[in-house]
This record gives C-alpha cells, sequence and structure tokens, in this order.
C-alpha cells in the first residue's frame, strides 16, 4: 500500500512540475501554466512587415482548432498581397496623403478575406523562382515608386489600367493568385475555401483602450498602419486586460497588437517586461526589431531573475501613446497565461512570427504590465468577452 501511495505522490508531482516552465536555461523565472490555448506552429516573417497577418491569421487557424475543424495553414502572403492592391486603391483617393506601406492591422485579415476570399499556403507562397525567405524590401520600393507616379497624374485622365500595373508588379515578386485550386482532393476558389472553413468573421471584435475618447464607444485608431480605418472598442484598461484574461481560460487565443521598442522586451531572452527602471537593462547598439533579432543587444540579470514592475494607469498608457513612446509596430498571438512564482503576477504566453531561434522556440512570456502598458489592441471572437464587456456593448 505505502509503494502505491508514493507511486501517486510521485506522479503527482511530476504532473505538477511538468507545468512549471521557464523564459531560458539558467533563469529564475518559474511560470505556472493557468491557461493555454490550441495553437498552429510557429513561422517566420523574415524580411517583411507583415506581421499583422501572420499573427491574426495564427490566431484563426487557432480558432479553426477550437472548432474541430482541424489544423490549416493559411497563407499569410494571399491577404498581404490583396492588401497591398486595397491600400493602392485607398492611396489614390486620398490623393497619395495617406499610409501605403508593408503593415497593417488585424482587422485586414477578415476585410481581406470578405471581399478576396483565402487559400491554403500550400497553393500560395509568395514566394518564386527558387527563394526560400520572404524579402518585401525591393517590392514595397518599386510600389511606392509607381504609385508616387499614378498619383502625381490629372485624377481626371486616370483610367483603371494602373490597377493592373500593380498587380503586375505583384504578380513578378510574388507569384500569381490562382483563381482554381483543388485542395484535399476537391476544387476550390479562395472565396468558395474561405467559406468551407466555417468561420463567421463578423464574429471577431477588437478592443483597446484609452482615454481621448469615450468608453464604450468605437473609434478609428489613429495609428499610420490602421489604412482601412476600421474602428476598436475602446473600454477602461482593467476591463481590456479582464477581457484576454477570460478568453484564455475560456479557451479563446487573441491577435495582439502592441509595441516592442521597450528596453524591456527581449526575444533573445524569451520575455518582456517594465522594469522598475530601465538602468536595469544594457541596451548596445540597436535592435533589428521585426526581423528576428528583437532584443539581440539587450541585456541584464532582469531577464534572468523577476525584478519589480511599476503599477501601470491608464494615465501612463495614455501619455506614453500620445507622446509617440508606444508605437503601433508588431503584431503576436496571446496563447496561454501563466503565473510566475516569486512574484504571483500574470505572465502571457505570446507567439511571435520571427522564427523559432529563441529559448521558448518561437515564444515569449509577456509580464501583465507590459500588456497594460504597450498594449494598442486585441482582436477576439465575441464569446471570449466578459459578460460585463458583452453587456456594455452591446454584443
Amino acid at each position: 500500500m505505502k509503494k502505491i501511495a508514493f507511486a501517486i505522490i510521485s506522479v503527482f508531482f511530476a504532473a505538477l512540475n511538468a507545468q512549471i516552465t521557464t523564459n531560458k536555461p539558467g533563469s529564475k523565472y518559474e511560470f505556472t501554466k493557468v491557461a493555454e490555448t490550441q495553437k498552429p506552429s510557429v513561422k517566420d516573417q523574415c524580411k517583411t512587415s507583415t506581421c499583422w497577418s501572420y499573427s491574426t491569421l495564427s490566431m484563426l487557424e487557432s480558432e479553426l482548432m477550437r472548432l474541430g475543424k482541424g489544423n490549416y495553414d493559411l497563407s499569410e502572403m494571399f491577404v498581404a498581397r490583396w492588401a497591398y492592391v486595397e491600400k493602392a486603391i485607398t492611396y489614390v483617393r486620398m490623393n497619395g496623403k495617406h499610409q501605403f506601406e508593408q503593415g497593417g492591422e488585424g482587422h485586414d485579415i477578415p476585410y481581406i478575406m470578405n471581399k478576396y476570399g483565402i487559400v491554403p499556403e500550400s497553393v500560395y507562397t509568395g514566394l518564386i523562382n527558387g527563394k526560400t525567405r520572404h524579402n518585401h524590401n525591393e517590392l514595397i520600393d518599386v510600389l511606392k515608386s509607381y504609385m508616387e507616379t499614378i498619383v502625381k497624374k490629372d485624377p481626371t485622365t486616370l483610367g483603371k489600367e494602373w490597377i493592373a500595373g500593380i498587380e503586375g508588379i505583384l504578380d513578378a515578386y510574388l507569384g500569381k493568385i490562382p483563381t482554381e485550386f483543388e485542395y484535399n482532393g476537391k476544387k476550390y476558389t479562395p472565396i468558395t475555401f474561405a467559406q468551407s472553413l466555417g468561420l463567421n468573421l463578423d464574429d471577431y471584435v477588437v478592443l483597446t483602450s484609452f482615454t481621448h475618447h469615450p468608453y464604450y464607444k468605437p473609434f478609428a485608431l489613429e495609428v499610420p498602419d490602421n489604412w482601412v480605418m476600421q474602428t476598436a472598442y475602446n473600454v477602461p484598461l482593467n476591463e481590456f486586460v479582464d477581457n484576454v484574461k477570460n478568453a484564455l481560460k475560456d479557451g479563446y487565443s487573441l491577435a495582439w497588437s502592441a509595441d516592442v521598442g521597450e528596453k524591456g522586451f527581449s526575444f533573445k531572452n524569451g520575455i518582456a517586461i517594465v522594469p522598475m527602471h530601465d538602468s536595469l537593462i544594457q541596451k548596445i547598439g540597436t535592435d533589428n526589431k521585426g526581423f528576428n533579432d528583437g532584443g539581440a543587444n539587450r541585456s541584464g540579470n532582469v531577464f534572468d531573475t523577476p525584478c519589480a514592475e511599476p503599477e501601470i494607469t491608464e494615465a501612463m498608457r495614455q501619455e506614453a501613446f500620445d507622446q509617440q513612446k508606444t508605437t503601433d509596430d508588431h503584431g503576436m498571438h496571446i496563447t496561454g497565461m501563466f503565473t510566475e512564482k516569486s512574484s504571483g503576477k500574470y505572465f502571457y504566453e505570446v507567439k511571435n512570427s520571427w522564427g523559432v531561434n529563441n529559448p521558448c522556440n518561437g515564444y515569449l512570456f509577456v509580464s501583465e504590465p507590459y500588456v497594460r502598458y504597450k498594449s494598442i489592441s486585441i482582436m477576439l471572437h465575441k464569446n471570449g468577452l466578459t459578460k460585463v464587456t458583452k453587456k456594455s456593448l452591446g454584443l
């Protein structure tokens, strides 16, 4: 009997220890899982600023898993390609006085999918001529040069030929989009394939939290990458974070738009924090943030040993946004929630799109103060919202 009891206890503690993880070997951070959603594999956006496509499609792939529809690998570059076309059309309508860059927002994905559909990654990779890694630097330079020529023309004489021109550039760099394809033995168009997924994209909502607009009202986020000027629901900061927790506990992951320019954001170290003092982190040279080495030149004991973090208030958050210390520069996928042993604080498991070359195999742990301070917005299924938020927003 004693042997049986000992075996049971051993199994219990083995299972308990299996739930404890850390951000990197030798670190004193100890994270215990509270909730974790199903998630697809980590990808690499390479030399592109298309994180918004990677993060939101990752969230939708997670949703397909949650709904029991299986594993899907959807094409990020299909979305990015059509977004370039739509941005160009908007740029012309705004007489060249609008954003025309690689960036975007999570809500761009429903916008593109509803209009153009979607295809699997195997059908459209956006890689041609033997290329194995994405690089849109030359592409965006060519597109911008072309668009500058177009907007200088007399708009009353401008036909629709220019749209065919921009599509020709995209075909040359990313490849032609198939009008019909076969997948798992069935024929689809991009529209019918999107319909076959069974996702109601109108069920996905965007939340933000800023004091310069009234709460519980939608407004268009004033960030350059919001080229569609779609709106987000504004909620108080505590409620914003409550919805992140509620969604994860109920099995819903979230697409997260945030600022990763803080010293405390270190992909290399698998963690993002807001130390009480920036002097605790040494930053040598510059980081090529967004291109696989975020935090590569950052070091400090705070990445190895839990440190104190400030209480983030709405006023602090708003001031950072107004002074453009918090900018909309990266999109990621929040997939889980953990507690840190020494502090009891919540940390969020975040799936990045910079490949798997970090101690967490492409993930990192983000502290709740960092989420409170540096979030721009979150996108999630409306059923992941708290009852309070649903009622307040009339959803």
